[in-house]
This record gives C-alpha cells, structure tokens and sequence, in this order.
C-alpha cells in the first residue's frame, strides 16, 4: 500500500509539473527573501559593531555629558578613584576635509574633476576626528594606535596639527597607504579652515576617521578644557554597578555627567535599526505567506481533481489517516524543494545587495560604512528552511484533511464534489474579531509583534470567509441569470463548485490585500511627509555651513544671523540651533532645536492637537511624538529630565535648575528617537551659546537672490578672520549650503522613495507570486473540464461560445478577489498605518487611499484571471469533443 501511495503522488507531480512548479516558486522566493534580508542587516549591523569596538575599545565604564562636553577636571578626579585601574579621555569631533591639490593624484579613479583647477581643494569628506592619550589608547582602543610613516618625526603621535588616517578616510581623499608622512590636510570646522599634516594611519575600520592627540585637537580646534567622554577600566573584580554609584555620589559631582555600561553604544545603534530592520523582515515573509496560500490553492485543486482516485484508494484499503499522510507528504516535498532552492537564492540576493548597495537598504541607518562581508548563519538559515517548510504544510492542512474526510462511496458515484453550505464563517468572524482586537495589544519591547499577529489573523479570516461570501453573492445574483442561458449556465457550474473558485481566489486575496496595504501604507506616508515638510520649511531659503546636520553640525558665531538680517534685500532671518541630550545611556540622544517660536508656537510647529499654556516659572518646551512614546511625557506637565541636562549649563551661580513644562506635542518624520523644541530666547539664557546651525532666509521682494549668496558668503568670510584668533588656519573662504525650500523637499522626498526602494521591490514579488497563482490556478481548473466542454459541445455551444462562458467566469471570479482583496487590503492598512508605524517608529500619520493605483492593482487581477481563463480554455475546448466526453481518469 505504501508503494502504491509514493507511485500515486508521484504520477500526479508528473502530470501537472507547472502546477507543482508554481508552489516550489512561491515558497522559493519567500524563503530567499526573508534570509537574504536578514543576512544583509545582520552583516551590516555586525560591520558596525565591529567599526564601534574597533574606535571606542572596551572600556567598563563611559562618562559621557547629557549634553554639551565634560570639564576636562572630571578626568583627574575619577582617574584617582581607587578601583579605576585606568581611565582614558577623548575629544571628538566632526571637521570637512579635503586633500591639498598638490598633493592629488594626477591620473586614475581617485583623481577628482574638482581638482582640474589648481587653486581648488580635493573632493569634501566628513571626517570624524578623534583626540587620544596615545599613553593609554593601545590598553583601551589598540586600532587607534597610530602608525608613522617611515619619513614621519620620530614623536609625530604627538605634535601640534598632525592627523593619522585609517583607510576609508584615505580612500574618501584620494591618498594611497603609501604615505611621506607629510601629506598637508585642510580641515574646516565652522567658519575657519585648518590646515594639518597626515603623518601616518591607523588601523581602525569603519567610516572615514583621522586620529591626533588629544591636547594638539583641543588646541587646534579651540576645545581646551573640553573632553567628549572618559572611558574608565576598573581593576580586576570590580564591580561596575558599585562603582558607577559610588562616582554619582561623590561630593561635587557634576550634574548632567552619565555614566554608561560599555554594551550601550551598541544597543543605542541596534535600538536605532532595530525598527527598520524588523519591518523589512516581516515585509520579506509577506511572499511566504502568500505562497502559503498557493501551496494551499494547488493542492485543494489537486485534491478536488484526484477525488475519485482517493476514493478508489480507500476502497482499496488505504486509511483515512494515510490520504492524509499522503496529501502532507506532497506539501512537505513542495517546501522542501523550495526551502532548499530558496536558501541558495537568498545567499545569491544577499551577495548581490551588500556588493551594489552596501548594508543600507536604504534605511540611512549604516549609510557611509564600509562594504559589509557576507555573514552567514547557520542557525538563520536552519529557521528560514523551516519557516518555508511550515508554510507549506500549513498550506498543504486543509487539502489534506479534504483527502482524509472524503466520502469514497459518494464520490465513485460523481457525488462528493457537490457544494452544500459554505463553512468557515464562524472561524472567519472570530479570527477577524481577535485581529481587532490584537490591534490594540501594546508593543512587546518595542516591537509591535502584536500588531502583526492582528494583520496575519486580518488576512486568514478574511479569506475564511470567502466561501460564505460567495453563497451570498450567488444567492443574490441567481435571480438575474435565470432567464438567459450562458449567464445561467456558469452561475450554476460556480453554485455547485464554490469551494473550488474560492479556493483558486485565496492566493489573490492574499496577495492583493497585502500590496494594496503596503500601497496604502506607503501613499499614507507619503503624503504626511509632504504635508509635514510644507509645515517646516516656511522659508524661501536656508544657509547652513557644510558638513553633517544634527549634533555634530558646523555653527555660525554668535551674532552672525543677527548680521545677515541686516543685509540689504533679507526681509526676516530665522535662526535655529540643533544640539542633543543624552537622556538615556541606552537611547540614542534625543535632538534638541532652539528656534524662534513667537507668541503662537502652533504657526512654527506642525503640532498634534493644541498648546497648553506655559506658567509663568516655567520653560515651555514642545516634544515630539517619539519623545511622548519614548518617554512616558505628558503634555501639560512639567517634565523633570531635562533640568539635569541643563544644569551644569547655568549661567547665574547659584541659580536653581530650570524648570520644564511640555506645552505641546509635534509631528517629526526625520528624529526616530525625539525631538524637543523651545524659544530660541530660552535656550540662549539657560546656556549662553548664542550660536546657530541654520538660517531660514525670506528674500525681500524683488531681491537679486544670486547677490544675496554672495553677501552672506562675504560676511561669512569675514566673520571667519576674525574668529577662533590664535589657532592656525587658512584664509581658504567657509564652504556655505544654500538650499530652497523647493530643492529641499524634493531632495527629502527622493530619501522617502530610496528608503521605501525595497518595499516597492518586496510588494512587487508578493504581488507577482499572486498572479502567478491566479494562473496557476485558473488554469488548472479549466483544463480539468475537459469533458464538460466536450458534453456542451455535444449539446450545441459553439466553441465561441464556452470561450465566453469561461472568460466570463475568470472575470467574475476576479471581480470577487480584487474587491475582496482590496477591502480586505483596506482594513489591513488601517492597523499598519494607525498601529504598526506609531509602534515602530514613534509617529502618527493620517490615512490617505490612492484610488487610482489600487484601481490598476485591482484591473491587472481582474486581466491575468480573465486572460489566464480564456487561454487555458481555448487550448481545452480544442480538443476532439467526442474524446473529451470518453475521456476515462
């Protein structure tokens, strides 16, 4: 018997290879997908930490300021603490830098066009620059030792402006490993240019990098008295926790000072992914579920087909337990095969991306990295085969229990296939109803696993309930064919064979729904971003020095903003200062904004709902939506957290710490991990830096815009030689950014649609599994009514006229799945937009329906179903009728 079986489902793979073929493909990619994703962030984010350890080393404990820099007096105080066996200071910084013309090479891919003129500097690179005790760093960081080059001074580690480079920075400039050792390197920071020698490398990994002593840095960029973190290593048997209290505790212990764990830096960076990451993983299992549901589709057609040959079986002794056995087996192969092939795809995909697109997959998150190296998991691949193996045989479950219940006397007799009334709207109803309210379920350490489940339950009840819905549509429509005869005819084939068609609908449904969720999603998005930028970019114009935005950005010098509004042609000059608080060791700093907010902060902020009142002893401060999330805040209350930040800033000895009330919440769509805004007035009387990071500019009207750049960049070279007097620097002029507003928002948009590039590509394969599917499935059962076009032809339809009943009947059955699938698509929208987004990444946005891309998602259905349908019964109504009728099984 059991050979029997093995030769029964072998002969049925034989004979409908394209149907099997169709399972494999599906499970293939969705397996190949959701590795090929995870591969990619695991080796980006693994590349990363790596870059971390390799500058920051592995100290027990980090010091770092909540906001601003530490005093460098803190270093002898907590070097002297008895269980610290070492400590460590560090200055660092952010400085564009660019190689000497000179000193470029003349001919091959490093050369760059820019340096075709001889007084033009080499190519801009933001350069992270880090100030060490090279008396110290090899115990702590040992890649940040530096290493001379052969005609390098005997002490170049410590001389006055003397830089070592590892090898993005050196690559990113234009130089070679082979060094002199006195290469010159024009360094800008603000509004002055420095100009250092590179005398040697280093071997640390990761984004561009330039090392120097930390006394030479904090001359050279007049930061003395200025550390940036004390790294500490405690004595053997220390412990950590204690001595992290016991430094907090001591007398005079500067407020605002944090002490953080060494695993936090890497946690603030996968906190900081993790989101990203994660969706992108769930997005790749989208065409896994979806070829669940063809695996699903191809055998509940199989089974419906081999009817009379499962019974035949029964009657010859084969079980109820072994048809089931049997069906489960095929399923198992079908995963099996596809698991194995996709594994191999998903390495190939892997390579392939992190080869042309790097680690980022268009997240931002490791933007600037080196090229990550494949990683592979062992333990990654084994889930994934087994993700594909179980969606298969959760595919392959409901067929088989078909085989194991079939009825053999009733079904030799042609009576088994009989539909009698739809089952599953009971279990649709109730796992509908626990997706919505799963929806509501909190996330689950930061992860709106719940949210996801509630989606997945969404899908699998809504497509329960296509047979029911179904016997609803037919009921109703079975008044309106009763008087003509094709229409009659097909209504009354679709009656008797429903569970057929709604099966053959279950992989469009799911595919649809879930391209049209993603579709929806993304409009959403979309659409809120353009709304949000018009909120926040009031100006005309915006000047800002080059370099990188956010904590590490260029400023101006106090005053400076002031100056510009009295050019002649500036109407009105909005500064803004962007720093950060650490207000969390295992967070990322949250950014900090100090603008202008005037009398109604509602005209300068896009806030979510209204202000709150500010008390008069109070500082008004306005949080963003990740920030509510994050933090627990609430606004129309004081807000105790900050005060600490801001403590060692006060400017009146013996002033008490200020006081923070959360006047209003605000929608930002840049800062994943919050954003605070207040008066510019505030934050300038609180900590008395005056200086700014950009200028909103509104042209007076009729003003030559081309000769206002020109003055502001004339009155930033002027600021520049009277600035920073003492340090060495070039008149080389400050390189300014002027943007519009228009060119701005185009730009944010262009970084939306590459960041969403792979969930257009994802929604597209799931998308294409689908259709594939509706094919598939079309196909399968119109070939398998052979004998029905024979007997209609017998009885006088021309062959004109069953192409029509067919065509007509794929079209109808199309229509259902698009419109099921689309509703279905809506409602699952609803709980990513207002559920898994707020979750994920801390914002809310509103819902917005593209109704023309999801009338094209919902017309390309509708034409692969009907064109499938007529194709395959063309090729089946050719046949000779008269054999189609004797046509034995």
């Amino acid at each position: 018997m059991l050979a029997l079986l093995r030769t029964f489902s072998w002969q049925e793979l034989r004979r409908h290879p394209w149907r099997s073929a169709a399972a494999v493909v599906a499970v293939m990619l969705g397996v190949a997908l959701g590795l090929a994703v995870h591969v990619i962030n695991a080796s980006a984010l693994d590349e990363f930490s790596q870059a971390v350890r390799s500058i920051s080393g592995q100290p027990d404990l980090t010091l770092r300021a909540a906001q601003g820099s530490l005093p460098e007096s803190l270093y002898a105080e907590v070097a002297a603490h008895p269980q610290v066996a070492l400590a460590s200071p560090w200055l660092e910084l952010t400085a564009q830098a660019a190689a000497d013309p000179e000193n470029l090479p003349t001919f091959g891919p490093d050369r760059n066009a820019a340096t075709d003129d001889p007084a033009a500097a080499g190519p801009r690179v933001a350069l992270r620059v880090v100030g060490i005790d090279a008396l110290v760093v090899p115990a702590v960081a040992p890649d940040l030792m530096p290493r001379a080059a052969p005609a390098a001074p005997r002490l170049a580690l410590l001389a006055p402006a003397t830089v070592f480079l590892n090898a993005a920075a050196l690559r990113a400039l234009g130089f070679t490993a082979a060094l002199r050792g006195d290469e010159p390197l024009r360094l800008s920071t603000g509004l002055r240019t420095h100009t250092v020698h590179i005398a040697g490398t280093v071997a640390a990994g990761g984004t561009p990098l330039a090392v120097m002593d930390i006394g030479a840095a904090q001359d050279l960029f007049a930061r003395g008295g200025q550390l940036t973190r004390i790294d500490l290593q405690l004595r053997a048997g220390a412990p950590r926790a204690q001595v992290a209290r016991e430094l907090q505790a001591r007398p005079g212990w500067p407020a605002g000072v944090v002490v953080a764990q060494p695993g936090d830096a890497e946690q603030r960076l996968g906190n900081l992914s993790r989101a990203y990451r994660v969706n992108l993983t769930v997005l790749a299992l989208v065409a896994l579920f979806t070829g669940a549901f063809l695996v699903f589709s191809v055998l509940a057609l199989s089974v419906a087909q081999r009817a009379p040959q499962f019974a035949l079986l029964a009657v010859l002794g084969a079980t109820p337990r072994q048809r089931l056995l049997l069906v489960l087996g095929e399923s198992a192969l079908l995963g099996a095969v596809g698991s194995a092939a996709g594994l191999a795809l998903g390495m190939g995909l892997a390579a392939l991306a992190l080869r042309v697109l790097g680690g980022d997959l268009g997240g931002g998150y490791f933007a600037g990295a080196e090229q990550p190296a494949l990683q592979w998991s062992a333990g990654a691949a084994a889930v994934y085969g087994a993700l594909g193996l179980a969606a298969a045989l959760v595919g392959g479950w409901w067929p088989a229990r078909q085989a194991q219940e079939l009825p053999p006397a009733q079904t030799l007799k042609g009576l088994g296939a009989q539909g009698g009334r739809a089952r599953g709207g009971l279990v649709g109803v109730a796992l509908v109803a626990a997706g919505a309210l799963l929806a509501k379920a909190p996330p689950v350490l930061g992860i709106p696993l719940a949210a996801y489940l509630a989606v997945g339950l969404l899908l699998v009840g809504g497509i329960a309930l296509l047979p029911w819905a179904v016997q609803a549509l037919l009921h109703w429509l079975e008044p309106l064919a009763a008087r003509h005869a094709l229409p009659l005819l097909a209504l009354e084939r679709a009656r008797r064979m429903r569970g057929s068609a709604a099966v053959a609908l279950g992989g469009v449904v799911a595919a649809l729904s879930l391209a049209v969720a993603l579709t929806v999603m993304v409009a959403s998005f979309r659409g809120s971003v353009i709304q949000w930028l018009d909120a926040v970019l009031p100006a005309p114009l915006y000047v800002r020095l080059a370099g990188p935005a956010g904590e590490d950005a260029a400023t101006f010098p106090p005053g400076f903003g002031e100056a510009v509004a009295r050019l002649p042609g500036v109407q009105r000059v909005q500064p803004q200062r962007v720093s950060s608080l650490l207000l969390d060791p295992t967070r990322p700093p949250v950014a900090l904004l100090a603008r202008p907010l005037g009398a109604d902060p509602a005209q300068a902020l896009p806030l979510v709902g209204s202000a709150h009142p500010v008390p008069a002893d109070r500082v008004g401060i306005y949080v963003s939506e990740a920030v509510v999330q994050l933090y627990g805040v609430q606004p129309g209350a004081d807000w105790a957290a900050p005060s600490a930040a801001f403590a060692p800033l006060v400017q009146e000895p013996g002033a008490p710490a200020a006081r923070f009330f959360v006047a209003g919440v605000w929608r930002d769509y840049v800062r994943q991990f919050g954003a605070i805004t207040l008066d510019r007035d505030d934050y300038v009387r609180l900590t008395g830096d005056a200086r700014t990071t950009d200028l909103a500019l509104w042209p007076a009207p009729g003003a030559d815009e081309a000769a206002l750049r020109g003055a502001i960049a004339a009155l930033a070279q002027e600021a520049a030689g009277g600035s920073e007097a003492g340090s060495a620097s070039s008149p080389t002029p400050p390189a300014l950014e002027f943007s519009a507003a228009a060119a701005i928002r185009a730009r944010s948009l262009a970084l939306f649609d590459r960041s969403f590039a792979v969930t257009y590509w994802l929604q597209a394969v799931a998308i294409g599994i689908g259709l594939f599917g509706v094919a598939a499935s079309f196909s399968a059962q119109v070939l398998a009514r052979r004998k029905e076009f024979g007997l209609l032809a017998h009885l006088g339809l021309t062959r004109a006229q069953i192409l029509t009943v067919v065509a007509g009947e794929g079209a109808a059955w199309t229509a259902i799945g698009a419109l099921a699938g689309t509703l279905l698509g809506l409602a699952v929208a609803v709980v990513l937009v207002h559920v898994v987004n707020p979750q994920s990444f801390h914002w809310t946005m509103e819902l917005r329906v593209p109704v023309g891309r999801l009338a094209a998602l919902a017309a390309a259905v509708m034409a692969a179903g009907t064109v499938t349908a007529w194709l395959a019964g063309r090729a089946a109504a050719g046949r000779d009728a008269v054999m189609a009728v004797k046509e034995d099984w």
